[in-house]
């Protein structure tokens, strides 16, 4: 259940939320900063 809840939210992710990849972590805000912790929670959770 939990593996599959974290999957969906993995999905949702690639989909909407924008990739970071291109991104200087330095100079994000810390609103952009959680956004990648967020999807470091989601992918590491989604892969378990």
């Amino acid at each position: 259940m939990k593996k599959i809840l974290f999957q969906l939210l993995a999905a949702f992710n690639k989909t909407f939320v924008p990739r970071a990849s291109k991104l200087n972590l330095n100079k994000l805000s810390k609103a952009g900063k959680l956004l990648i912790a967020y999807r470091y929670w989601v992918t590491t959770n989604a892969l378990d």
